[in-house]
């Protein structure tokens, strides 16, 4: 059986390699583990991917591969996988393609001439994928199989109709002068319009539009196709009526602070969750500081509203995220190489109470290396968590994970929080474990303009999105 493998990932598609490449860059934070481009020109379809960041691939020399007077349009990714393929990085990459000469160039490839090419953030579900030949493909990735699905089997609009699953995907065909852009009816995954240079463009979040000279237009419409024309106009065609699911976990931790989604301030919302953690946990302590990163706006809410002073107490050599890795071990490597106190702070701290915020806690690697660098500090802390646990036993006894939302949270990862009480977590991490309430959580959202009904919550005990 070929092995079934999910991502969270970032797209760009520009119709200039400069604009495709600065707009990846700023979505490095969605994936570190590979990045790859395809570039679309009339009847031509060639690919480069290569394991690593973007950087990793100096953009002078892209335009020596890919000479820009051949193509229009141009399809970038990165990518993390959430099944541990340590060895099958470069082979899964994005973009997957059908057809075409590959030249092994050891830590990246070359595709010309490709029949067909996808770039994709999401998670289909198998049963959606029957009519596809899974060993007719050289990966086990439903993104390769979606394509196979639109090539050989369906046209997009009866993909949108009929498969299940998250998706923000960009096909290119030979056959075609037009990139096919479908996001699915939950609007799980992000997606936006942007113009940039009298043309139009689409980026997972607008941030990257913001950051390199681009203007946002419109999130994409959940239940469309967009069909973006070589001239840099587009067609959209409604082909569903959307049913929202949003993915609760983007707001709280993969997008960047900045990113406006879904029409919603991403910073509106972890200041929200910020404060009413500090309604349902005020905490007696001497100061407040967050872990790593993601939490400092929830931290800064909680530390005015309890008036207690806010400390930069951790710090990141490097801002990859630790869940991107491959593998337990090397997220746990990331951590404990990446994370820090800031020496100075932990002096003047030692022997004080303090309160740590972190937006989730998953497998307990971070509040390990969390709690090993406090006690060698001589700092006691509470750690407490804007996020629901996640993972749990729901009330039906069915187990939580990620079921579509390209998170890494599989069926059978190690949750902390499974089958475990709030004592017994906080003994497993070797610390005062306290997290938010659903309802807390809730709230939050709708405060900001998102009700409960449009939020995926599956992984913290909600109902099943795809039934």
């Amino acid at each position: 059986m070929v092995e079934k493998v999910n991502h969270n990932c970032g797209i760009a598609v520009a119709h200039t390699l400069h604009d495709a490449h600065s707009f990846i860059n700023s979505l490095q934070h969605r994936g570190r583990e590979a990045a790859g481009i395809a570039a679309v020109g009339d009847g031509i379809i060639d690919v480069i991917k290569w394991s690593g960041t973007v950087s990793r691939f100096d953009l002078k020399d892209l335009h020596k591969i890919l000479q820009s007077p051949k193509y229009h349009t141009y399809m970038y990714h990165v990518r993390y996988a959430t099944h541990g393929r340590k060895d099958m990085i470069l082979q899964d990459a994005h973009p997957h393609v059908i057809g075409g000469t590959v030249y092994k160039m050891g830590n990246h490839l070359i595709f010309r001439d490709c029949e067909a090419a996808i770039i994709h953030n999401g998670t289909l579900l198998d049963e959606s994928l029957s009519k596809v030949d899974r060993h007719s493909c050289k990966t086990g990735c439903d993104s390769e199989a979606m394509l196979h699905l639109l090539h050989y089997h369906m046209k997009e609009g009866e993909i949108m109709r009929t498969v299940k699953g998250s998706f923000i995907s960009a096909i290119a065909q030979k056959n075609s002068r037009d990139i096919i852009i479908m996001r699915d009816r939950t609007g799980m995954k992000p997606g936006v319009l942007g113009w940039k240079d009298g043309k139009y463009c689409v980026v997972s979040e607008d941030i990257a539009l913001k950051k390199n000279g681009g203007v946002f237009k419109q999130d994409l419409l959940p239940g469309a196709i967009y069909y973006m024309h070589p001239d840099g106009t587009y067609t959209r065609k409604v082909i569903v009526e959307p049913k929202l699911n949003y993915c609760f976990f983007e707001y709280n931790y993969l997008v960047d602070v900045e990113t406006i989604l879904n029409g919603v301030p991403v910073l509106n919302i972890r200041n929200r969750l910020g404060e009413i953690l500090a309604e349902e946990h005020p905490i007696d302590a001497d100061f407040v500081t967050y872990f790593p990163r993601c939490p400092e706006a929830a931290a800064e809410r909680y530390s005015e509203i309890l008036d207690l002073p806010l400390e930069h107490l951790f710090y990141k050599m490097r801002s990859q995220r630790s869940f991107q890795g491959s593998t337990s071990e090397e997220r746990r490597e990331s951590i404990d190489e990446n994370v820090h106190l800031n020496p100075e702070v932990a002096e003047r701290l030692h022997g004080k109470k303090g309160i740590v915020i972190d937006d989730s806690t998953v497998r307990a690697n971070n509040i390990k290396r969390e709690v090993f660098l406090l006690k060698e500090a001589g700092i006691s802390a509470v750690h407490l968590n804007y996020t629901p646990p996640i993972g749990i036993n729901g009330d039906d006894g069915q187990p939580r994970f990620c079921k579509g939302g390209g998170v890494d949270m599989t069926r059978d990862d190690n949750y902390i929080a499974r089958g475990r009480t709030l004592e017994q977590i906080s003994q497993e991490a070797g610390i005062d474990v306290r997290y938010l309430s659903v309802p807390g959580m809730h709230r939050a959202f709708a405060d900001c303009g998102i009700s409960p009904e449009k939020l995926c919550t599956f992984c913290i005990g909600g109902p099943d999105p795809w039934v």
